[in-house]
């Protein structure tokens, strides 16, 4: 398994359900999530992630989508998010630590991404995480995978 890959985007939104928007760089809040976006929260799903790999696999499809068209957080290149076991901890940049909390999600409903881009991969593809270590970070950031134990204690 790779454990090195990279910050393709950095992304965010004022609202839920919506595409974000690259803004190249921001903050990770301790035991919040990403400043200013609104997934933020003392909850289990603070960040989201998704392969830019899995976003190519939409494109290849002929759907019209980017880094963000799906409401992730940070869109990653050259890791298999799918492989990292819940309690998985990486490091974004120099400062952040996050540590994965769920893989995938259950879409009660479909929401304005489905809509809007014909289909939607967070629910298979995606990763949430919490943010144990705050920082900023950026696009071009490197992650490095730390640990794929299950172990909560930090």
């Amino acid at each position: 398994m790779n454990h090195r890959g990279k910050v393709v985007s950095v992304n965010i939104s004022a609202e839920k359900g919506t595409r974000k928007t690259n803004v190249g760089q921001s903050c990770l809040l301790l035991e919040f999530g990403l400043k200013d976006d609104a997934h933020a929260g003392k909850w289990h799903r603070q960040v989201s992630l998704l392969a830019m790999e899995s976003i190519d696999k939409m494109v290849r499809l002929g759907l019209k989508v980017g880094p963000g068209d799906f409401a992730e957080n940070i869109t990653t290149q050259g890791l298999d998010l799918l492989k990292f076991p819940v309690g998985t901890k990486f490091r974004i940049g120099k400062n952040s630590l996050l540590e994965v909390t769920q893989i995938g999600k259950v879409c009660h409903t479909r929401c304005a991404i489905y809509y809007q881009a014909g289909d939607c991969v967070m629910p298979k593809e995606g990763i949430f995480a919490k943010v144990l270590e705050g920082g900023e970070i950026k696009v071009g950031d490197e992650i490095n995978v730390l640990s794929g134990n299950s172990n909560h204690q930090r």
